[in-house]
């Protein structure tokens, strides 16, 4: 890849450092796409006993480019995300991804095409890391930043994405408990 294509590349890699996410870090301060990505990827590394299966390298780089898009759009939270949106995102990433060079084109739109499909493991394991790491850092952060529909959602968000893995459920389970104890908390 030639080298100014390559600094493009890296130029709009990251903007997701400075696109904030309506979460909040631990520290008081948003989250950004950036760190939303690098952690779901790093929470990819270590499911590999639980899914030995499955290519988790393939996973990771599904969680580390999922939210690219957002480069472009900035974040809208998933509930009040329209169809819309989605369509704006998706028409903007695709314009993106057809503009990398060979063999990257190509691949980047057969990973957003398996994601958009949710039909391979792979494919659910992102999408339960990234449902699940959501609800997490809620759970890490302080409850006067939630909105007021986070306290019933942050009970269920996920769920539909953990149910084909028992280990998976689980886990939400685990971490709902730690959602009830701040939700109990609050008063």
């Amino acid at each position: 890849m030639e080298t100014e294509r390559f600094l493009e590349l890296a130029h709009t890699a990251e903007r997701l450092k400075d696109v904030e996410r309506h979460s909040f870090t631990s520290g008081g301060r948003r989250e950004s796409v950036a760190e939303h990505c690098w952690r779901i990827s790093f929470l990819a590394l270590f499911m590999r006993d639980e899914f030995p299966e499955v290519d988790m390298d393939k996973v990771v780089r599904m969680c580390l480019v999922h939210d690219m898009g957002e480069a472009f759009t900035g974040d809208i939270p998933a509930f009040v995300k329209t169809d819309s949106d989605e369509r704006r995102e998706r028409a903007l990433l695709k314009k993106w991804v057809s503009g990398l060079p060979a063999p990257y084109c190509d691949e980047f739109m057969a990973l957003y095409g398996e994601m958009a499909a949710m039909e391979t493991q792979e494919a659910r394991l992102f999408k339960a890391l990234d449902g699940i790491e959501a609800v997490i850092q809620h759970n890490e952060s302080d409850i006067g930043t939630w909105s007021d529909v986070e306290y019933a959602l942050n009970i269920v968000y996920a769920d539909d994405k953990v149910a084909f893995s028992p280990y998976l459920t689980r886990l939400r389970e685990r971490i709902r408990l730690e959602t009830r104890r701040k939700l109990e908390g609050r008063e």
